[in-house]
């Protein structure tokens, strides 16, 4: 049995959705609460000392961190995620990273809402996550070949890292009006059974 502990609007756990998907593979739903704090039960502690989502339990192990997962999932059921030509792999791995390393960890739930607690009111939710979600996909946009996919004909680790980006994007008010390869991207990959089945709108709450 694989189950997968998530919350439907986390960015990480709609990656390892994705990659679930794309490998074909069906898995149990366990929501974790975020905004309740449930992540920091001793219950979750125990699946991950971090507090963080996703859990993903397959094949006997217990794994943590979205890439590492969704890296896992790609080697373990050959899902062709990252090139076989070192060169193109660096490639595919840096904007994936521009995205999950960059723009992801200073737009996390506890970051913001800290930021905005110490400001006293001066910095806002939506201020914040637009003021590095813009300027993150803004530099993505340039790293990006312009064609349906963020890297060659294939979807790739830096596709499935993009996607759920762009939800939280939409969710904060972020112009994407002058990102054209971004939206293109977006577009084509909303068109793929995996990545819209994995969409938070249709994840157990």
């Amino acid at each position: 049995m694989i189950r997968l502990f998530d919350y439907w609007r986390s960015t990480a756990s709609y990656r390892v959705r994705i990659a679930l998907g794309l490998a074909g593979l069906e898995w149990d739903s366990v929501p974790v609460n975020l905004v309740d704090g449930v992540q920091r039960s001793t219950e979750h502690l125990d699946r991950n000392p971090q507090g963080l989502v996703p859990v993903l339990e397959i094949d006997g192990l217990r794994l943590t961190q979205s890439l590492a997962i969704v890296e896992y999932l790609d080697e373990t059921r050959e899902l062709g995620l990252l090139p076989v030509d070192a060169g193109e792999r660096a490639k595919v791995r840096a904007l994936a990273q521009a995205i999950a390393m960059e723009i992801h960890p200073v737009c996390n739930l506890r970051v913001a809402r800290h930021a905005v607690t110490e400001s006293d009111g001066a910095i806002t939710m939506e201020g914040w996550m637009r003021a590095f979600i813009g300027p993150g996909l803004q530099a993505v946009e340039q790293m990006l070949e312009g064609g349906d996919r963020c890297y060659g004909a294939g979807v790739t680790l830096a596709d499935i890292c993009l996607l759920p980006q762009l939800y939280n994007a939409h969710r904060w008010g972020v112009d994407l009006s002058p990102l054209p390869k971004i939206r293109r991207v977006e577009a084509a990959l909303a068109e793929i059974p995996a990545f819209a089945a994995a969409h938070p709108d249709r994840t157990p709450k």
